[in-house]
């Protein structure tokens, strides 16, 4: 069956943070979610359960297990016990709770920056200190700096490196050799692994994306991994997560602090789409990849042929395109600004990454391509009248 991802859906008045929270006349290229409806089979699946017509409390069912532990094992050759499966609302809430559970007030995480704004919040929020791992900007794209990743590693009281796979907003699908070298690190010097990998399934062609635990028993023993169904089918709203932990004391600890979170359980829609987009979506899904891909080509294209002064890091994997602004002479804040009040268009400023991000901008290229030709010509327009061009 072929889907069709160019047909625009009118999102206003739906409760959408993205959309909504943008304005009116405002085009929204920020938060992380699609505006494309997600998988007919997941669809159905919750039409199916809401004719039932109750929703009462939800106990998560073997299916789900069973089908997240196929997926993994089918599409990424990763073998997970159905029983180091712990369930949360999100990714993030479940980041804030493994941190609470296996470190204590001033213990030290590694971040490679410039990273997911929400990493910065996990563990300030929670009283422990952030050490950054800044990544190398080079030829478009990013590297992991593994002689400072080994510095940092052996300083006292580090407790886990963060790690983002594939990386946002960078855009990086990191390989097998670039993971097992971050490891031998971590592992050398004791610290843990807790990796977000919620974009795995978002992946150009020509990239694979290689689950940090998936690269052998010690490396496993030592790894927490954060995923969900919710990037890849655009089901974010519905609020379900999974930690996979393969070693019994990690799991344990974090099981409780999730109960004591009162965040350890799921609602039955949630459980409903997962199962479906694991077992039923993914033709679905490597169409959309395809469609994404496409984006990302027209966006370059579109970059080079009208603003080739500013470079657009290469897109390995995610939806979500990283630019480097830097040559307009402006803050990330001050352009974001002027493209929200001139051009009418939302977008991510880089400084919400890190430091390493000021002059760098976030687009969202998960849309219809006619949606994404306005939101560049919006774009192009304000660039225009600053460089008179």
């Amino acid at each position: 069956m072929t889907y069709n991802f160019d047909t625009p859906v009118n999102r206003e008045g739906t409760f959408s943070l993205k959309w909504d929270a943008a304005g009116p006349d405002t085009l929204p290229m920020w938060v992380a979610d699609m505006d494309f409806k997600t998988a007919p089979a997941i669809t159905e699946a919750l039409i199916k359960r809401a004719a039932h017509g109750i929703f009462g409390y939800t106990k998560t069912p073997q299916a789900y297990y069973d089908a997240i532990t196929a997926w993994f094992a089918r599409r990424h050759n990763w073998q997970i016990q159905p029983n180091w499966i712990l369930t949360a609302p999100g990714v993030v809430p479940a980041l804030s709770a493994i941190i609470q559970a296996l470190t204590q007030e001033g213990d030290k995480i590694i971040l490679q920056t410039p990273v997911y704004n929400c990493f910065f919040s996990c563990i300030k929020d929670n009283q422990r200190q952030i050490l950054t791992n800044p990544l190398i900007y080079k030829n478009q794209t990013y590297y992991m700096d593994f002689e400072d990743l080994e510095q940092k590693a052996a300083q006292p009281g580090v407790k886990f490196l963060l790690l983002c796979n594939p990386h946002n907003p960078a855009g990086r699908v990191w390989t097998r050799e670039e993971l097992l070298k971050a490891a031998e690190s971590c592992l050398r010097h004791g610290v843990k692994i807790i990796a977000d990998e919620i974009h795995g399934e978002l992946v150009s062609p020509g990239y694979t994306y290689i689950p940090f635990a998936s690269l052998g028993q010690e490396i496993a023993q030592h790894t927490i991994t954060c995923t969900s169904a919710s990037k890849a089918f655009n089901i974010a709203g519905l609020q379900a997560a999974n930690i996979v932990i393969a070693d019994e004391a990690l799991r344990q600890a974090t099981e409780q602090r999730l109960k004591t979170n009162e965040i350890s359980a799921l609602g039955v829609f949630g459980v409903e789409a997962t199962i479906a987009a694991y077992t039923q979506g993914e033709d679905w899904l490597n169409q959309l990849n395809a469609y994404i891909h496409q984006n990302a080509v027209f966006l370059e294209q579109y970059f080079l042929n009208h603003m080739p002064f500013l470079p657009v890091t290469r897109l390995e994997g995610t939806y979500l395109v990283w630019v480097n602004c830097q040559a307009l002479g402006m803050s990330s804040a001050q352009l974001s600004n002027k493209l929200r009040t001139e051009g009418k268009i939302l977008v991510n400023p880089g400084h919400l990454y890190g430091t390493e991000g000021n002059g760098f901008i976030r687009l969202n290229i998960a849309c219809p391509q006619a949606l994404l030709k306005d939101g560049l010509d919006r774009f192009y327009q304000v660039i225009k009248n600053l460089q008179h061009i």
